[in-house]
C-alpha cells in the first residue's frame, strides 16, 4: 500500500514541479516514508517490559508536554508526537543552505505544496554533503546541518502523525518540551514564501510555551530546572547578541562600494575578530563548549540561517502580547498574516513599511 502511495504521490510531483526535481522529491517522500514506517504508538513501547528507564520516562514525560500543548498553548490536537521512532542515526534530516560570496541572502529552492524556503534537506547525510560539494564548486558558502525534527505541516496525521525521534527524545526538559511546542507550532500557520516568518513564530511559540511549561514545576527540583534553563537562554542571548553585531557590520560590508578585492579582505578581518570575540564570551562563560562547532565553520550562511529563525521573533513576541496572552487569538491572527502578500505580511506584523 505504501509503496503504491508513494508511486502516486512522485507521479503528482512529477506534474507540478515538470519532473526536474524528480529524484530530490523521490528521495524525500521515500524517507518520509520509511521514517513514518519505524513509528509505533508511544503506548506500545511503554507496554514493552524490555524497554529501558530512561527512555520509559522521557516518552511518558513527552506525553505530559503533548497534552500541555492542547490545554495550555492551543496547540493542535492530533496523532503528532504520540509515536515514537529510533531511527539508528543522530539527525532526522540534514538540510543545505548556502549564500553567495559577498551576500547573506539565503538561496532559495522551490517545492509543491511547500512553496520556496531557504534549505534543501536530505535523509542521507552523504547526499546533502555531495549536494554540498556542487555548490561550493559554484562559488557559494554552504553549511550542513543536523535537523532533529521537522514539521510535515499535519499532513503526516494522515499516516500516524509527525513521530517522536531519538535525535530529541533525551534533551533536557526545556529543550525537548521547546522541540514538540515548536514543531506544532508550524501546523498552525504556514506561509509557502516566508521562512523567516515560519521559523520566528514557532520560536516565539517555543520560548513562551517552554516558560509555561517549567512554571508548572515546585520545590527545588523545579527552581534548579528553571535556573537552567535561565543559564541556557542567556548564553544563548549572548551569542545572538555577537553574532547579531557581526551580521549587521557583514551587511554593511557586502552593501558597501567596496571592490570585491576589498570586501573579501575585510570579510576575512571580521571572521578572524569574531572568532577572538567568542573566545573572550567562552571564557567568561567558564568554558562552555557548546557553541565551538558553529564559530569554527561560520560563514555567510551560518549568519543568513540565524536570521531566518529568530529575526521576527520579538514582532511575534508583541502580537502576543496585543492579543491579551491569548494563545487562539493570536494564532488567528497568525493565520490570517500569513495569508498576505509578504510585504504587507511584514509591514503588518513589525508595524514598519517595507520598501520595494
Amino acid at each position: 500500500m505504501r509503496r503504491g502511495a508513494l508511486a502516486l504521490l512522485l507521479g503528482g510531483l512529477c506534474l507540478l514541479s515538470g519532473c526536474a526535481q524528480l529524484s530530490y522529491l523521490g528521495q524525500s517522500v521515500g524517507g518520509h516514508l520509511r521514517l513514518m514506517q519505524a513509528a509505533r504508538p508511544v503506548q506500545d513501547w511503554l507496554n514493552d517490559p524490555a524497554l529501558s528507564p530512561e527512555l520509559r520516562e522521557r516518552l511518558a514525560l513527552s506525553q505530559a508536554m503533548r497534552q500541555f500543548s492542547v490545554q495550555a498553548l492551543k496547540l493542535p490536537d492530533n496523532d503528532s508526537y504520540r509515536r515514537y521512532a529510533d531511527l539508528g542515526r543522530p539527525a532526522a534530516v540534514w538540510n543545505v543552505v548556502a549564500t553567495e560570496e559577498l551576500s547573506l541572502t539565503l538561496k532559495t529552492w522551490c517545492y509543491p505544496v511547500m512553496g520556496c524556503v531557504g534549505y534543501r534537506g536530505y535523509f542521507e547525510r552523504a547526499e546533502a554533503e555531495a549536494y554540498a560539494a556542487q555548490l561550493r564548486a559554484e562559488g557559494l558558502e554552504v553549511q550542513v546541518y543536523p535537523v532533529p525534527a521537522y514539521s510535515t505541516l499535519g499532513w503526516s496525521n494522515l499516516l500516524g502523525g509527525d513521530p517522536l525521534l531519538n535525535t530529541f527524545i533525551k534533551y533536557p526538559e526545556a529543550e525537548l518540551a521547546g522541540m514538540i511546542f515548536h514543531e506544532l507550532a508550524h501546523q498552525v500557520a504556514y506561509a509557502a514564501d516566508d521562512t523567516q516568518f515560519n521559523e520566528s513564530f514557532a520560536t516565539a511559540v517555543e520560548r513562551r510555551g517552554t516558560a509555561a511549561w517549567l512554571a508548572r514545576h515546585e520545590g527545588a527540583a523545579g527552581e534548579a530546572l528553571r535556573a537552567e534553563h535561565q543559564r541556557r537562554l542567556e548564553r544563548r542571548a549572548q551569542f545572538r547578541e555577537l553574532t547579531d553585531a557581526y551580521r549587521g557590520r557583514l551587511l554593511a560590508l557586502y552593501t558597501s562600494d567596496q571592490s570585491d578585492t576589498a570586501k573579501r579582505a575585510a570579510k576575512a578581518a571580521l571572521m578572524q575578530q569574531l572568532r577572538q570575540d567568542y573566545a573572550q564570551l567562552k571564557s567568561s562563560w567558564g568554558g562552555d563548549s557548546g557553541y565551538d562547532a558553529w564559530f569554527a565553520r561560520a560563514n555567510n550562511a551560518s549568519f543568513a540561517l540565524l536570521a531566518a529563525y529568530t529575526e521576527l521573533t520579538p514582532a511575534f513576541d508583541a502580537l502576543l502580547a496585543r492579543e491579551g496572552d491569548d494563545w487562539a487569538r493570536f494564532y488567528a491572527e497568525v493565520q490570517r498574516l500569513a495569508k498576505l502578500p509578504k510585504p504587507e505580511r511584514r509591514s503588518q506584523l513589525t508595524g514598519k513599511p517595507v520598501l520595494p
